[in-house]
């Protein structure tokens, strides 16, 4: 019932909220403690996932892509070969505790298109004590994962602007890589992409792989990857984001441009400014508001 509670458990931190779908404690797909309202996709859209109930998805394989992060391919059901999942949106995760009624909860989103057929793929890091994460690194094939969705964040909308800007940090890259597979496989798509995607180390860049090889195969998306602790042969730029890194690879402050931020949160705040109290989007600060962007050029994911 409603009245019923759940804990969600994340980077040792618990919320309490009511149960899902009147508004849960925690961001999507970067997966930093920023609270937001849900919003839940329309239910009848034909796809493996449902936004009113958890649905169980077997795990295939998983592959390791660095220290602390892996792939989680799981598949979906013959009779619904496709998730439903519209760009840019993600999914819910849970498992029970043990504890009658409560479960941890976290939101991904998935790096695969939702014209992927027969699974879909989660990428995921594992942070010390990340209690969804630490579960999913504990699965094996066979096993199942409770998922509930889609979470609509923006619905994307091809040629709506001349030219895209990304800023993204750690893990919060999975929802640009979502976005970028969209407007690439699109031939009709004219628009441009610039990804500045920012990391501790080599080491740390996730999908890099996949993300060189849309930037060889597509002139329109660009990735520049800068470095905390870069080494001694790295080439590409260096340190945090800056007025100047920013004016290096975006066209400007224009009418026809927009940019997505998703990262952690001392990033998000340097880079966009957080969130607004009511978990709404919020003004504008930080290097974008420098640069002359407006909330309405902006998405923080």
């Amino acid at each position: 019932s409603a009245k019923r509670r759940v804990s969600i458990f994340f980077r040792n931190r618990m919320f309490r909220v009511a149960r899902l779908g009147l508004g849960l404690a925690v961001g999507c797909s970067a997966g930093y403690a920023v609270q937001q309202q849900w919003v839940f996709g329309k239910e009848g859209a034909e796809g493996a996932f449902n936004p009113k109930e958890f649905r169980k998805f077997k795990l295939l394989e998983s592959q390791t892509i660095s220290h602390d992060t892996r792939l989680f391919r799981f598949a979906l059901p013959a009779d619904t070969p496709e998730m439903g999942l519209p760009t840019a949106s993600c999914i819910v995760t849970r498992y029970a505790t043990g504890n009658e009624g409560e479960y941890v909860i976290r939101p991904y989103t998935p790096t695969t298109l939702n014209d992927t057929k027969g699974h879909f793929d989660l990428v995921i890091k594992k942070y010390p004590d990340a209690k969804m994460a630490g579960h999913i690194f504990s699965l094996k094939p066979g096993d199942e994962l409770e998922v509930k969705g889609p979470i609509i964040k923006q619905r994307y909308v091809p040629n709506k602007y001349k030219h895209i800007g990304m800023i993204a940090g750690g893990t919060g890259i999975t929802p640009m890589y979502q976005v970028a597979q969209e407007v690439l496989k699109n031939p009709d798509d004219k628009t441009e992409i610039d990804l500045i995607y920012g990391n501790k180390t080599e080491d740390d860049i996730l999908l890099r792989k996949e993300l060189d090889a849309l930037a060889k195969k597509h002139p329109n998306f660009r990735v520049h990857y800068t470095l905390d602790s870069p080494g001694w042969m790295w080439r590409g730029d260096k340190g945090f984001v800056t007025p100047a890194m920013v004016s290096s690879h975006f066209p400007g402050a224009k009418s026809n441009s927009y940019v997505y931020v998703c990262g952690p949160m001392p990033m998000m705040k340097a880079v966009s400014g957080g969130k607004a109290k009511d978990y709404s989007q919020g003004e504008v600060d930080g290097v974008l508001k420098e640069l002359g962007y407006t909330k309405d050029m902006v998405f923080k994911f």
